[in-house]
């Protein structure tokens, strides 16, 4: 069984209605990302930034899965399937992929401020201010800030390393470390981008691109792969 590798992006979640962490405008859902992803926008203002994700999560909560998180999970009807995503969302897990991790973190996790492996699953509940971890500490979003490590990154190099195929969707490759790991990829692997702004000059150029939306591209990639 060959190991297939996805990276998946905000492209992937925006038809779903969740808005994407960055607006064209530089600001997420009207607040300054500094504000609200940054350990120092905690610090200053923790009540703020708590709102915010709350609210980001009962977003998450009511969306659904869309024809491209469904085609994904199709996929492990034939092939070793590990997921790799920048979304804090669960659709992928909504839509039934088994293997999946988030590298940014998860809305519907909380963590100690005090000890970052203390995480908590909270679903679609709130978290407030005196909500503490079992050490007496402030419980905080799970959510890679920021200007923090990603914990995860190491993990899922090894995952890309031993990719078979790889299959890139609705991200920009812009942000790091994100961005560098399909550089983990071996050259015999089969590589796809589905993008319908894909940038050919950010790419290797064994990347087969498909231009277009993350529902339309992956339904028809998938289909492909499953027949081949």
């Amino acid at each position: 069984m060959k190991n297939l590798v996805v990276l998946s992006g905000a492209g992937i979640s925006a038809e779903s209605g969740l808005k994407t962490f960055r607006d064209s405008n530089g600001l997420w859902e009207n607040h300054k990302i500094e504000d609200v992803a940054t350990p120092t926008g905690w610090n200053n203002n923790p009540e703020l930034v708590l709102e915010f994700y709350n609210q980001r999560r009962k977003q998450a909560s009511l969306a659904k899965p869309n024809m491209a998180h469904k085609a994904l999970a199709r996929l492990e009807n034939k092939f070793r399937v590990t997921i790799v995503t920048q979304n804090v969302d669960d659709l992928h897990e909504k839509a039934g992929s088994s293997v999946v991790y988030h590298l940014h973190g998860e809305l519907n996790k909380a963590r100690s401020t005090l000890d970052p492996n203390l995480t908590y699953k909270i679903n679609d509940s709130n978290i407030s201010m005196g909500d503490l971890c079992e050490k007496g500490y402030q419980l905080r979003p799970d959510i890679v800030w920021f200007g923090e490590p990603v914990p995860m990154i190491e993990k899922v190099i090894t995952y890309f390393r031993s990719a078979d195929i790889l299959i890139v969707i609705g991200t920009s490759l812009s942000v790091y470390p994100a961005s560098g790991l399909i550089d983990h990829v071996n050259s015999f692997a089969d590589c796809y981008y589905i993008d319908p702004n894909a940038n050919e000059n950010t790419l290797r150029d064994d990347f087969t691109i498909i231009f277009k939306q993350a529902s339309v591209g992956t339904k028809e990639l998938v289909n492909i792969l499953l027949r081949s």
